[in-house]
């Protein structure tokens, strides 16, 4: 039984930091074991153009702890009203990684969100011109699709009509949930890929639901049948370079998930490398674990892969984890995964 591995330093492909206070808390967090991190957008207001990102990224690197190396890597939040110009010089300034569509309404902070795709067709060529990443969050928001069949129903609807009007469009699939989603990255070519979250291979709907609703593992996509979760493990350590992983950590203080209406997302940052170790372990691919964590994302992007590296070591007592993570807005419970874990950063 293997003690100890030694990795590339990873990568998350799917961060949420949020701004302020809670920036300042849980920054580190990721820092910690992560060299760089896809930086989602969805702030309030979001970030929409090259001297908004510009400026949230002097945010976040001044947050940065002293001693800390970590390169955030910007994406803008795609609008109707987009500027396909404006994206084109963030892109090629070298600020900006990628652009995020969300449907509007989908999910925490997304009311600016597209709803005409049309309206963004010119957008999406132009990013095509340039190879700049469009990453989606894959969810239909019509309010007769069943909150487990909205990623499926976008698919059909939405990605693949957009992808076959815009070829040479690269898509990333993010948190994918669902074994539609992993079926559609399979059978397509490389211009497709797709990030698999830490907790989406952990937990299926029972964990939210079961003997009472737990909200700390209410997310959005939320979780599915475990016929799904078992479909994104054997996705993510298939080997597979077209899945890699974006953790979509995202904090939320306590009294914003513990309410009558909850906030969707669950914090990973703290925990996900001993995680993924664990899960990995489990279903006997520990060595493709660096693949999926530290080498598929840079390929797809287009960068280099890092060139430190981080070992984690196996231990004989459960790893205790902090429970949360405390920020001048209030408490963030970190992800319980619900068994002991033997695995950390060494």
């Amino acid at each position: 039984m293997s003690t100890s591995i030694t990795l590339t330093r990873p990568d998350d492909w799917h961060l949420h930091l949020r701004d302020g206070a809670m920036l300042q808390a849980v920054l580190p967090e990721t820092a910690r074991d992560f060299a760089r991190a896809i930086i989602m957008p969805n702030l309030v207001p979001p970030v929409v153009t090259g001297a908004q990102a510009a400026a949230y990224r002097d945010r976040i690197l001044a947050a940065l702890p002293e001693g800390m190396a970590f390169e955030p890597l910007m994406t803008l939040y795609l609008t109707e009203n987009t500027d396909p110009e404006d994206i084109a010089a963030a892109h090629a300034s070298g600020l900006v990684k990628a652009v995020k569509l969300y449907p509007a309404g989908a999910t925490t902070n997304s009311a600016s969100g597209v709803r005409d795709f049309d309206k963004v067709r010119g957008v999406l060529e132009r990013m095509a011109e340039i190879g700049l990443t469009l990453c989606v969050h894959g969810e239909v928001t019509d309010s007769d699709i069943d909150i487990f069949d909205r990623e499926a129903v976008f698919i059909d609807r939405v990605l693949d009509p957009v992808r076959r009007a815009t070829p040479g469009l690269r898509v990333v699939m993010e948190h994918i949930t669902t074994k539609d989603g992993v079926d559609y990255v399979r059978t397509n070519d490389r211009d497709l890929g797709a990030t698999i979250t830490t907790h989406h291979l952990i937990i299926n709907r029972n964990h939210i639901l079961v003997g009472g609703i737990k909200p700390h593992y209410y997310c959005l996509p939320v979780a599915k049948r475990e016929s799904h979760r078992l479909a994104l493990r054997a996705a993510a350590t298939s080997g597979d370079s077209r899945f890699f992983l974006g953790t979509d950590s995202a904090p939320h203080t306590d009294a914003n998930k513990e309410t009558a209406c909850g906030c969707a997302g669950c914090f990973t940052a703290t925990n996900t490398m001993p995680l993924l170790a664990h899960v990995f372990e489990e279903d006997g691919a520990l060595d493709r674990l660096e693949g999926f964590a530290s080498k598929h994302g840079p390929a797809f992007y287009g960068l280099p892969e890092n060139s430190d590296t981080i070992t984690l070591a196996k231990q004989d007592e459960p790893v205790a984890f902090p429970d949360k993570i405390r920020t001048g807005d209030g408490p963030v419970t970190v992800f319980d995964p619900g068994f002991p874990v033997f695995w950390k950063v060494a």
